[in-house]
């Protein structure tokens, strides 16, 4: 190897000269790099099922008898309304049940009424 005129190595390419890394390659390269890293941790993450919720939800014996027949993903809802009806509170009611008193998406799940000690369900997302 030799020196540039800056004092730096450069690599030598053919028939002696020296040897650059042009913008592209150097770019090229940088996006190979993060995929390596970015891809296994994405994959890992979400592959097979193996889902981590960042949200909490609420013990399914809290379901009544009738509810914890319905499909997986009916549950799941129900047990989130229960563990975030706070945050349910802020989201309007979009599938139009606003006629039956609902006043959010928490609405659709529990009475207005209900408290943490008695919940009161909405049967209306069973269906």
């Amino acid at each position: 190897m030799e020196k540039n005129s800056a004092g730096a190595k450069a690599l030598q390419g053919p028939a002696g000269n020296p040897k650059r890394i042009g913008r592209r390659a150097l770019l090229t390269g940088g996006a190979m790099a993060a995929g390596a890293i970015v891809f296994p941790w994405f994959f890992s993450t979400r592959a097979f099922g193996a889902q981590r919720r960042a949200y909490e939800l609420a013990a399914e014996s809290l379901l009544p008898g009738d509810i914890r027949q319905a499909p997986a993903k009916v549950r799941e809802a129900y047990r989130f309304a229960i563990a975030n009806r706070e945050i349910l509170r802020y989201i309007p009611c979009y599938c139009g049940c606003g006629e039956e008193g609902h006043t959010s998406n928490a609405s659709c799940y529990l009475k207005d009424f209900s408290t943490p000690k008695k919940l009161i369900f909405d049967r209306m997302s069973l269906n």
